[in-house]
């Protein structure tokens, strides 16, 4: 196993750190509206796919019962 010491860790940790890309404003907010967006959508299928599922299943025990 390697060692390094403390002063050449926080070197390649800045080193690292300096090759991370943030993101600017915009994208950020592309991103979450993104975000958003798909969690309406699956929240509106499940909705759905649930809805369906229970008026089957109350047609079917409608049937006999």
């Amino acid at each position: 196993m390697a060692t390094t010491n403390p002063l050449q860790f926080v070197q390649q940790v800045r080193s690292e750190i300096a090759k991370v890309v943030w993101p600017n404003r915009r994208e950020v907010l592309l991103t979450s509206a993104m975000v958003f967006t798909m969690a309406i959508l699956t929240a509106i299928f499940f909705f759905l796919v649930d809805w369906m599922i229970r008026l089957g299943l109350q047609g079917i025990l409608g049937l006999f019962g």
